[in-house]
């Protein structure tokens, strides 16, 4: 007699999930990793490095070296390192927060981050997949969601799980490269304002909605005492 076939639900990525990410990916179709995350429990390590050990084993100091020995400003290094590490954080999420009003953990015990043959990043990673959304979204009570009961609940709690993970960053550059928080911040807050300006057009959604996610998201963020934002709100 056979033995029934049993099947590992641990591996299995959530379809609300893959179906956001599959979405990310079509934004440039031709840079498919710009905006989506991988889950974790569908990749092998090599390359892969979680975001809480990389001020501790040093790959944030070695990100920056590489960079600052390629080029004539080392300021200028330290900032191409602080904005590709912040998109991984809070750009990618803020893409899918201004497409589907949704967003996944990028808390900094949840994210990891894939370097490219040169040490670039090309791509994060999440050991938890869930989606939240918002009271009435259609894809509340499936599998991989919990919902919020509103979007300023959500941009509180986004905020909230993006601040380690961009602390921690914001320290280990100040440490090895001189960034300075304001500057830091104010990136974040480019982060941002890049997403909720540009992921409309790409995902032929409505720009006002866009903006408001991004603006309540900044403000969130202001509310925390982080100064991420130098200039007029997106939305009045």
């Amino acid at each position: 007699m056979l033995e029934p076939v049993t099947t590992c639900t641990a591996r299995l990525t959530p379809a609300v999930f893959g179906h956001s990410c599959n979405r990310l990916r079509a934004l440039q179709p031709e840079h498919p990793r710009v905006y989506a995350v991988a889950a974790m429990s569908d990749q092998g390590k090599r390359r892969w490095w979680k975001l809480s050990e990389g001020l501790r084993d040093g790959r944030i100091e070695l990100m920056y070296r590489r960079h600052a020995a390629e080029m004539i400003s080392a300021d200028t290094a330290a900032e191409v390192v602080a904005t590709a590490l912040i998109h991984a954080v809070i750009g990618r999420v803020a893409a899918l927060l201004v497409a589907e009003g949704a967003a996944w953990d990028p808390g900094l015990e949840n994210l990891w981050v894939h370097n490219d043959n040169d040490g670039g990043i090309d791509w994060a990673g999440l050991s938890d997949t869930t989606i939240r959304v918002l009271a009435g979204d259609r894809r509340a009570g499936d599998p991989g969601v919990v919902v919020l009961p509103c979007a300023r609940a959500m941009y509180v709690w986004l905020a909230h799980r993006c601040c380690a993970s961009l602390s921690l960053i914001q320290h280990g550059l100040g440490r090895c490269a001189g960034l300075g928080p304001r500057r830091f911040w104010s990136l974040v807050g480019e982060s941002i304002v890049g997403a909720a300006t540009y992921v409309p057009d790409l995902a032929r959604t409505d720009a006002l909605v866009g903006a408001r996610h991004g603006q309540g998201l900044l403000l969130a963020l202001e509310e925390r005492g982080l100064p991420v934002r130098r200039s007029a709100c997106l939305v009045r």
